[in-house]
């Protein structure tokens, strides 16, 4: 066997072993055949590569030989729900469990610290807004960090980045109703996202494919997070029930201990959870995005048929732009999600269209709103919310127009899947600077307003 031939070999080795329905002997026995085969048709004629792609291909999807083995032993799955990938509970394991329960600890002691300082939660919303990101950011990218084994030159730009951010949240005068606070406050959790996604690339911070895995582990994070706040809302149900029922009223506690310190902690939880559990709810994503593609693709086109029927222009106050926004952005998630989700080498199909489809109606609106924001930037001068709205729609409308030339190329079979990806994660960096940019320059260039 050649050194190109070994190396497939041990590429396609690490992939086995990363699915842990897959036992290491279950992946020998695959490796063993793949071998097999592969001596069978270089022994043919063909050379060493072909052989390797023609075996590996006759073997079939490994996503089929996963659910093979899933269904022969089923209880593999019910131990990855309470193991954590180096099962049984070896020392690294346990190592991990420690130390996210020490990060999650710290986050929920941070959001308790400003108290001894005089900031009180239910009263000081100038104070907490903008800075709720980084109660809970450091940790979860400090434990992502220690578990990449970052290196001294990463820890010190996560510690510069978050410093930044503090001193981004905390220097400008910036009144209650200053429509700055919301623009930070949203644009900062954004930017420190971005920072924890540098630990949790920094074994790798140049790969593309590393960005698109933080864009599957953002994906995974925020499913985790939801369960955990539906299970903390039970909770939050049931303490209120019980303690009441014997006259004692738990909402102080609720209120000022349970629900903040249990937010915090959760940040750090989920992003441990996604880490230990990676394939276990790694099969939503192909779920979500097939499922939620087609109904906002319908949405978007009915409100381009209403838009088009009724004639009237588009409100651009804040709430709206805020709603538009955020609509533009679950369908960039949308097609984020799906390719960290999607098979590389998979032939274009009828979802592809879809997402065509999706992705161009998204483009029309922003194009619309991006029309009614300069109109009235124009017609009455711009405000923190409008500029900061403009800059988002232009950064989504290149994102939207190239990615929608990228699917059309797709589509027609003329430009490859990896083209696609490689546009999305080079894109990243864009937007956490456009965070950046609003956290530290719009404040004082709009006076604080």
């Amino acid at each position: 066997m050649t050194e190109d031939l070994e190396a497939q070999f041990a590429e396609w080795r690490r992939y086995v072993r990363s699915r842990p329905e897959l036992r290491q002997a279950d992946a020998d026995e695959l490796e063993d055949h793949l071998r097999g085969s592969v001596d069978e048709l270089i022994a043919a004629g063909l050379h060493s590569d072909e052989a390797f792609l023609v075996a590996v291909k006759r073997m079939g999807s490994l996503d089929d030989l996963s659910r093979e083995f899933a269904r022969e032993h089923s209880e593999r799955l019910w131990k990855q729900l309470v193991l954590t990938d180096d099962s049984p509970a070896t020392p690294k394991s346990r190592r991990d469990l420690l130390i996210m329960i020490g990060c999650a600890a710290g986050a929920a002691v941070s959001i308790k610290v400003p108290e001894l300082f005089g900031q009180r939660f239910e009263e000081d919303g100038a104070f907490y807004a903008p800075n709720i990101a980084l109660f809970a950011l450091p940790w979860l990218a400090g434990f992502l960090a220690w578990r990449r084994q970052a290196s001294a030159k990463v820890i010190g730009a996560l510690v510069a980045l978050f410093t930044l951010g503090a001193l981004g949240a905390n220097v400008y005068p910036l009144g209650e109703q200053s429509q700055s606070i919301v623009l930070t406050t949203i644009h900062l959790v954004i930017a420190l996202w971005f920072v924890v996604g540098v630990a949790y690339v920094s074994d790798d911070v140049r790969s593309s494919r590393r960005r698109m895995d933080f864009v599957r582990f953002t994906g995974e994070w925020f499913v985790y997070y939801v369960l955990i706040a539906l299970g903390g809302g039970v909770l939050t149900a049931f303490t209120f029930g019980t303690f009441e029922a014997i006259g004692i009223s738990p909402q102080n506690f609720v209120a000022h201990w349970l629900i903040p310190c249990g937010a915090m902690a959760a940040v750090v939880v989920a992003g441990w959870l996604v880490e230990a559990k990676q394939s276990v709810v790694e099969n939503i994503a192909p779920v979500l995005t097939r499922l939620f593609t087609p109904l906002f693709t319908v949405v978007l086109l009915a409100f381009l048929i209403a838009y088009g029927v009724m004639g009237a222009g588009i409100d651009v106050e804040r709430e709206a732009l805020i709603l538009f926004d955020l609509l533009l952005v679950v369908v960039l998630a949308l097609l984020l999600y799906t390719i960290s989700a999607r098979d590389p080498l998979a032939p274009a199909g009828l979802f592809d269209k879809l997402q065509l489809g999706l992705v161009v109606s998204a483009l029309a609106i922003d194009v619309l709103v991006l029309l009614e924001i300069t109109g009235r930037i124009s017609e009455f001068g711009t405000t923190p919310n409008k500029a900061a709205a403009l800059g988002e729609n232009v950064l989504l409308l290149a994102n939207l127009a190239w990615s929608a030339w990228l699917l059309f190329g797709l589509a027609r079979g003329r430009t490859a899947f990896a083209a696609l990806e490689r546009w999305q994660t080079a894109y990243l960096p864009v937007v956490a600077v456009w965070a950046w940019v609003v956290v530290l320059l719009f404040p004082p260039v709009f006076g604080y307003l």
